[in-house]
């Protein structure tokens, strides 16, 4: 038959002519994000990071840069550099999963469009004085509720 494809065509779009408009106006609406939703911030935590270099390691594009300095009085390393260029980076995850002191999170921010590259550059201060908004892409807990170490954030 040579008219079915346009007749299967049309009852398509009569079915969804007669349904109710789902539209949100973006700025002024905003939808529920999911918990485990992947935004395009990262989260450090510096008390917890030792400075191990893991997630500089697996990042594929090698956007993350961390220096350390040895402390003898307290015998631990000292993170003098974590620098992050979020221009180039994928958001893969693969820093957050291979991070074994749980130090480095994704956030559910999305909204960080700018104009210049440099504004996209994150330095130790910028990781440590920005807002903290946890995923729980790659820890489930956080789903359902905080831990007690995470309560301060």
């Amino acid at each position: 038959m040579i008219g079915a494809g346009i007749v299967k065509g049309m009852a398509v779009t009569l079915r969804h002519l007669l349904r109710r408009p789902f539209t949100v106006q973006y700025p002024e609406e905003r939808l529920p994000l999911p918990e485990r939703f992947r935004g395009n911030e990262l989260i450090w935590l510096v008390e917890k990071c030792t400075g191990c270099n893991t997630c500089a390691k697996a990042c594929p594009h090698g956007v993350i840069q961390v220096e350390t300095s040895a402390k003898l009085d307290e015998n631990r390393y000292f993170v003098e550099k974590f620098e992050a260029d979020m221009g180039l980076c994928i958001f893969c995850g693969l820093c957050v999963e291979a991070c074994p002191f749980e130090a480095l999170y994704l956030s559910r921010e999305f909204e960080k469009a700018t104009y210049r590259h440099e504004d996209m550059f994150r330095r130790r201060d910028d990781f440590i004085n920005a807002q903290k908004n946890f995923s729980g892409y790659f820890y489930p807990y956080l789903d359902k509720e905080r831990p007690k170490r995470l309560e301060g954030w």
